[in-house]
């Protein structure tokens, strides 16, 4: 009687802890946008099933906007910083906090990160009319006086042509199904360059986006999403398919390692670690050639 009750406590115990990790992953599953072993990355933007992957290997490039070959992506009025930040602020996109892509940012700390730091804000001149008094009191054209605080300072954003650098990730793999390497980006992530921010004098990463939902919900079908042709004004190309030809250009900074380290971090010089960028790039170009040698 007693090894009978033991075994149904047992089995009522295993099956509450069973229900209990079902649930949650589950859940996370749904929080992550994908679901649990079905083999297939859910932030591509085409997936390929991981049996068909024979090789994978992800890379971060640093891009400059302001570079020649980049500059298409930058054209005055199509920057392509400044449609993913109005994208956000009409809701089409949501940033992320960084590329692993698993936390949100609202879109109270994205505004506050476009914001410049107020000790950096350059005022334009006062007109003649308005002057402020010794204690800090302001004319309003005859209207009244009224103390800064009432006035207010409306707090400035950087214009789309000052965030010049992005950071790329792309998940590198060989697809065996296509005999071929395939360049799958993953997230964009808008800098600030360290110029702009010389409080600190370092580049601050304002938000990551999915690539995934960046072509769906804004490159995709929208006009305004343009790679731009100087030659020929009617044939610009859709972001999309800018990104899709590689047409951007990028510096390499980061290959997957077991330390998380940037190339930089892993030499003292830093021409050396230029070098180092650019021969692992030329690696990789070799290992797709050599896949069919012999």
């Amino acid at each position: 009687m007693k090894k009978s009750t033991k075994t149904i406590l047992w089995a009522g115990l295993s099956m509450s802890l069973f229900s209990s990790l079902f649930i949650t992953s589950f859940s996370k599953a749904q929080e992550y946008g994908n679901y649990a072993n079905d083999g297939y990355n859910h932030n591509s933007v085409r997936p390929v099933h991981e049996s068909h992957i024979m090789y994978q290997k992800s890379v971060w490039h640093r891009i400059s906007l302001k570079q020649k070959q980049n500059r298409p992506f930058f054209a005055a009025g199509n920057e392509i910083t400044g449609l993913i930040i109005d994208a956000v602020k009409l809701g089409i996109i949501r940033p992320y906090k960084n590329d692993s892509l698993k936390t949100r940012m609202s879109q109270e700390e994205f505004l506050s990160n476009i914001q410049i730091p107020s000790d950096e804000i350059q005022y334009n001149d006062i007109e003649e009319d308005i002057f402020i008094q010794e204690n800090n009191s302001v004319w309003d054209d005859g209207t009244g006086w009224g103390t800064e605080e009432e006035e207010g300072v409306e707090a400035q954003e950087f214009y789309a042509n000052q965030l010049y650098t992005l950071e790329m990730k792309t998940s590198v793999f060989f697809d065996k199904t296509r005999s071929r390497m395939i360049n799958d980006i993953q997230t964009i992530s808008i800098i600030i360059p360290a110029e702009m921010n010389p409080a600190t004098g370092l580049e601050k990463t304002i938000a990551t986006f999915s690539y995934k939902e960046l072509v769906q919900n804004l490159f995709r079908d929208n006009s305004s999403a343009i790679y731009y042709n100087e030659r020929n004004n009617q044939a610009h190309r859709n972001l999309e398919e800018a990104f899709d030809l590689m047409l951007v250009n990028g510096t390499l900074i980061k290959y997957a390692n077991g330390k998380d380290e940037h190339i930089m971090d892993m030499y003292d010089d830093q021409r050396e670690a230029l070098l180092a960028s650019q021969n692992y790039q030329a690696n990789m170009i070799e290992y797709e050639s050599n896949l069919w040698e012999n």
